[in-house]
């Protein structure tokens, strides 16, 4: 990259900016670039340096700007001065308006505004054939995020914060900057920018640490955040030298098989340090997942436990069931049967384990769904209970596999105490006054027989406990405690 600049005198942060670009590889000469502005002071002061870059270095800039229309009249008032700042340095300006659904449950609004303008600009810049998507984010931005991590309990990878480069097409040149110089920056060149009132409130954790937390911790310790800027590069360069040896480790140990089902050897996993073990389970974790997003600490921890159990389970974690098989770990993509309720949202299928005992998670409920075998003496106290979480059948005569999917139209059970008779379910639900969104989500125990439990409501009488029945198939639900689940 020895590209020279323009000869007359730049601004230190320019100069700092492109040392960065070229330390860090993060765009090379002639690419064409597409840039995030949002008409806040990072975003603009981001788009002049670049502008004042690209004639030496040939550079094709576009502009992207976000209208969310979560603030009425200053919403469009960014929008208007964006497009203006484009017009006055002829700049291609384009201006998507993501709709942002809330929904129950969800992460927070900014959470969901953040994931909709990633996956916008992966899309545009693919539409553009862009080589880069260049973001305005800060040194300040850096130690915000590494508190943030650090307040959530992160390990290693979250205290390292932003990468320059994220996805190998995101990059970061203001990362080594601090927010001070460039609002000096834009002083001096006389920019102006925008002031996004929602950047004030305190309903939002980033913004409490931004006004809250890092001002008392600059009185403690001076240019704090320079400090954890730092503290991030360390990080990083550890984080990153374990990830190599996770790398060669997932290479070498996993078997992914053609259908992208993935398994390695329990004993092999099992014989390595801890550390090794949280990354090897992420790594797979995240190459099962449709959008490869990096899963949740709580999750890594819920299939270590499963590993380390005494018997076998599953956990449904984002596409995958994890399961254990006797001397594997598996990580089976889940079917793409699915069932849509009426709300839109579906459900797939999930496959019991052949090997019992066996735990499987229903999102549907939120609820753990534990399937068992045992003497028909043992399974008494579960005979005599009598509730609505619990349900016991013959095991002989059930036969495997079975299946644990929400219902569908035409599906049809033999109730408990109305022998002979058959229902359907749309009728049984009515009966029970159960809305058709709540039974939508209500699992569906079902054999190669045909449907065995209505999960809470009702059991098929086909395949009850009798005088005869010797073995028992237990099966016990209990509401999600923080196991399974992708965070």
């Amino acid at each position: 990259m020895a590209v020279a600049t323009t000869a007359r005198t730049r601004h230190p942060v320019f100069h700092r900016m492109v040392r960065t670009i070229r330390d860090r590889q993060l765009f090379e000469p002639g690419q064409h670039l597409l840039v995030a502005v949002s008409g806040g002071p990072d975003s603009v002061a981001l788009l002049s340096l670049l502008t004042a870059l690209a004639p030496a270095w040939r550079l094709t800039l576009t502009v992207v700007h976000f209208n969310y229309g979560l603030r009425g009249t200053e919403s469009d008032a960014d929008e208007a001065f964006v497009a203006a700042l484009c017009r006055q340095r002829g700049i291609t300006l384009v201006v998507q308006t993501p709709v942002l659904t809330k929904r129950r449950g969800a992460d927070s609004l900014q959470a969901r505004a953040r994931v909709a303008r990633y996956r916008a600009m992966a899309q545009l810049a693919d539409d553009l054939r862009a080589d880069r998507i260049v973001t305005g984010h800060t040194a300040n931005d850096q130690a915000e995020t590494v508190l943030l991590w650090l307040l959530r309990g992160a390990g290693l990878t979250g205290l390292s914060g932003m990468r320059f480069i994220r996805n190998q097409r995101i990059v970061r040149p203001l990362l080594t900057i601090t927010r001070h110089d460039i609002l000096e920056y834009l002083r001096r060149e006389g920019l102006r920018y925008r002031e996004d009132s929602s950047n004030a409130t305190s309903l939002y954790r980033r913004n409490r640490i931004r006004h809250e937390l890092l001002p008392v911790m600059e009185q403690i310790a001076p240019a704090i955040v320079r400090r954890l800027e730092r503290q991030s590069h360390i990080l990083r360069a550890d984080d990153e030298y374990l990830e190599e040896i996770v790398d060669h480790l997932y290479r070498s140990t996993v078997i992914v098989e053609p259908n992208g089902n993935q398994r390695f050897e329990r004993q092999a996993f099992t014989r390595l340090p801890q550390a090794l073990q949280r990354r090897l389970v992420r790594r797979s974790l995240r190459a099962g997942d449709p959008e490869r997003r990096a899963p949740s600490l709580r999750t890594v921890e819920s299939v270590l436990r499963l590993v380390a159990g005494e018997c076998n389970g599953m956990l449904a974690v984002r596409g995958l069931d994890v399961f254990t098989e006797r001397e594997w770990i598996v990580l089976r993509l889940t079917s793409h049967r699915t069932v849509a309720s009426s709300s839109g949202q579906s459900f797939p299928a999930v496959t019991v384990p052949g090997t019992l005992p066996a735990t499987v998670y229903w999102p549907g409920t939120r609820q753990q769904i534990h399937v068992q075998v045992m003497t028909k003496q043992a399974a008494e106290a579960w005979l005599k209970q009598g509730t609505p979480d619990c349900a016991v059948f013959d095991a002989d005569r059930l036969s495997a596999p079975l299946i644990i999917r929400a219902w569908q139209a035409g599906d049809r059970i033999h109730p408990r105490g109305m022998p002979g008779k058959r229902k359907k379910l749309q009728d049984l639900f009515t009966d029970m006054k159960i809305s058709r969104e709540e039974r939508s989500r209500i699992p569906l125990i079902v054999a190669p027989e045909g449907i065995v439990w209505v999960v809470g409501h009702r059991q098929d009488e086909r395949c009850a406990v009798g005088k005869d029945t010797r073995r028992c198939v237990v099966m016990t639900v209990q509401s999600k405690t923080g196991s399974g689940g992708a965070g």
